[in-house]
């Protein structure tokens, strides 16, 4: 897949006191980003529910370079920066563009896969494994080793 992009509309929830969007909306943002996807894919809430698993966040970075306005138009894309062969452990980074092109930030993610009913991180079955391999690759792309402790 080339690219996943989606229009997101800026909330007055989404304002600060500062009169621009707060910074944990952007992480809002790319956990709903990132279930849409996951969700045109086959893989929405409810089928996390029957199969007892959904994907776990390790780590959740954001790096800010302008700001967003209320009034401002503003697309946010998904892709997958590493993954392990097995699609086990993975990274994702999401891009928010303003309408001019500006890129107004980027939320970098490391994550995996985790089942709600055995409390512990897994490897996903080949549904899974299809949804993720459809994720845009970004550009840098690379496989990584999975490390064990």
């Amino acid at each position: 897949m080339e690219s996943y992009t989606l229009p997101i509309q800026i909330r007055w929830s989404d304002i600060d006191a500062n009169n621009h969007m707060r910074h944990s909306a952007f992480y809002d943002y790319g956990a709903w980003m990132r279930i849409m996807f996951l969700a045109a894919k086959g893989i929405d809430m409810k089928w996390m529910k029957a199969h007892q698993n959904g994907p776990i966040l390790f780590r959740e970075e954001a790096i800010f370079k302008r700001e967003i306005r209320f009034e401002d138009k503003v697309t946010i894309n998904v892709e997958i920066t590493k993954s392990t062969a097995d699609y086990s452990r993975w990274s994702l980074r999401h891009s928010f563009v303003k309408e001019d092109g500006t890129l107004a930030a980027i939320i970098n993610v490391d994550g995996a896969w985790f089942s709600t009913a055995e409390r512990k991180l897994i490897v996903p079955d080949e549904t899974l494994v299809r949804a993720f391999e459809a994720f845009p690759k970004a550009a840098e792309f690379e496989w990584i080793e999975r490390t064990k402790k």
